[in-house]
């Protein structure tokens, strides 16, 4: 499997854990390990943050594959590279862009190189103390299930791989696990992490106990595995571990509406749980996020559907009191006062600066993060758990969006439980996590989440209806033949891929389809 070898970095520097780029710029040198190379805590840290890199250098992909499909953004630029294919449903195996997996899988190898060898360094570096070993071990757990996370919700089954690529001896080709079998492996990671006890609460750099993987990170990750694979009790319970945590270090859900914008200008807010970083200011570390989303780059817009839902939001609550409604989530192509009128939509999030018509600094300031949890979508997995426990759940779970809803300076939700089904109630979590989450990589796991629990129950109201209605650039009968194969809702291996490794079979639906 050609693209799955990616050999360990060899590191010549060794660094301390200082400020966040001087440790996560410093990757190590590309050759391949040898036995002698793990000799020192120093290497354990060079490997670990090269994981951080490599998930950081994902993020384009991030974007692309969980909001395409979701059709509440949509990219304007045609071709795979944009995404183009990938959000009209024309997505094919020779798509080298879109259906590659190797940013994931570079993350995965960093990952299972610390776990296997960070013991080997402890016996032969005096100075590493197992305490600190063993914190590092909680960061490539959750590296690497969160990894396996993203490849599950977009390939379905998978190689399924926890050896580190070290030495030619190990063979490239490798069979597909099972989503069950994956699934399975992430929550064993997840659980041993927890287990150890050694996950940090915080870090000493403010922005690595955001950027860096914490006890409330792996809390955050279990509960998403749990919603997806439909084990709601255990999905409230780690919700709940973060939720109802009295720990001074805790993240906590930010009430106050005049500080929604600090979750992405400056980021790393109390609100956060976990996000990806960048500074360019101090260590000349930039994306492309202001660029792709804002209106000088024009790359991804809002759908039309969801600009409409956009303004009616902002009606709601009038362009004086906006929280993350106009220059909170969102902007348009007319002025403030005319967004009625507005046609075009364009995200905000990563491309202002928390005041109205101010936008990030071209030279200074095109480094913003992204986000991967945070409490609002923690409290959002925990009303839409509860809704699945049983109705006697019901108005915690109306509480728990209308706690969000204050915040965003919405009227609450007043619906009388009795006259509405589960579906009804998951259309309310599912409008919530639109809106609050919009543009943060969530929308198209949301839909297909729902869409396929109970086996296919709701796939026409959360899915195929939902896409179809939103979805700006392909045909509805189109849309409605790809939704209704269970294989279309995954992506293909990369034909590359296939032809690196005998023991790998195509998707299904891309062998009739290529």
């Amino acid at each position: 499997m050609k693209k799955i070898k990616y050999l360990l970095l060899i590191a010549i520097l060794a660094f301390q854990f200082t400020a966040c780029n001087d440790w996560l710029t410093v990757l190590p040198e590309n050759e391949q390990v040898s036995d002698e190379y793990w000799t020192s805590k120093e290497e354990v840290e060079s490997v670990l943050a090269a994981g951080y890199v490599y998930l950081r250098d994902a993020v384009p992909y991030l974007v692309r594959w969980g909001e395409l499909r979701g059709a509440g953004i949509y990219t304007t630029v045609g071709g795979n590279v944009s995404g183009g294919d990938l959000q009209t449903f024309q997505v094919t195996a020779d798509d080298t862009y879109m259906c590659t997996w190797a940013p994931l899988y570079k993350v995965i190898n960093m990952s299972n190189s610390v776990i296997a060898n960070a013991e080997t360094v402890l016996q032969r570096d005096a100075t590493f103390d197992e305490a600190v070993m063993n914190s590092y071990l909680t960061e490539a757990y959750f590296l690497r299930a969160l990894s396996y996370f993203y490849i599950v919700r977009n390939w379905r089954d998978a190689p399924l791989i926890t050896e580190p690529y070290e030495t030619d001896k190990i063979s490239y080709e490798k069979e597909k696990s099972t989503e069950a079998e994956i699934i399975a492996q992430i929550k064993e990671d997840i659980s041993t992490a927890l287990a150890t006890g050694a996950a940090k609460e915080k870090f000493e750099e403010d922005w690595a106990t955001k950027g860096r993987a914490t006890k409330w990170a792996l809390h955050a990750l279990m509960a998403d595995v749990c919603l997806w694979n439909e084990e709601y009790e255990t999905a409230v319970m780690h919700c709940n571990e973060i939720i109802d945590a009295t720990s001074s270090f805790r993240p906590v859900f930010v009430t106050d509406p005049t500080k929604w914008y600090e979750l992405y200008y400056p980021g790393n807010s109390n609100g956060s749980i976990f996000e990806i970083n960048w500074d360019q200011s101090t260590y000349s570390q930039s994306n492309s996020l202001a660029t792709m989303f804002g209106k000088s780059g024009n790359i991804f817009q809002y759908t039309d559907q969801m600009l409409m839902d956009w303004i009616e939001e902002t009606d709601l609550t009038g362009t004086n009191d906006a929280v993350r409604t106009m220059y909170g989530g969102y902007v348009t192509d007319v002025v403030v006062t005319n967004y009625q009128k507005a046609t075009t939509g364009y995200v905000w999030k990563y491309s202002g600066i928390g005041l109205q018509d101010q936008v990030r600094a071209s030279s200074t300031e095109q480094d913003p993060n992204f986000i991967v949890y945070r409490m609002a979508d923690v409290m959002l997995m925990k009303a839409e758990a509860l809704i699945s426990v049983g109705t006697q759940s019901w108005q915690t779970a109306i509480d728990l969006i209308n706690t969000i809803r204050t915040r965003s300076n919405l009227p609450a939700l007043e619906p009388v439980l009795e006259e509405l089904s589960e579906a009804d109630m998951l259309e309310l979590v599912l409008h919530e996590r639109n809106m609050e989450l919009a543009a943060e990589g969530k929308r198209w796991y949301d839909l297909l989440r729902l869409g396929k629990r109970d086996g296919f129950a709701y796939r026409d109201k959360f899915l195929v209806n939902m896409v179809v209605d939103y979805n700006n650039t392909a045909n509805p009968a189109w849309i409605r033949s790809v939704l209704n194969n269970d294989d279309a809702l995954y992506l293909p291996i990369e034909t590359s891929e296939i032809e690196n490794n005998r023991k790998l079979v195509q998707n299904p639906y891309y062998q009739v389809l290529n």
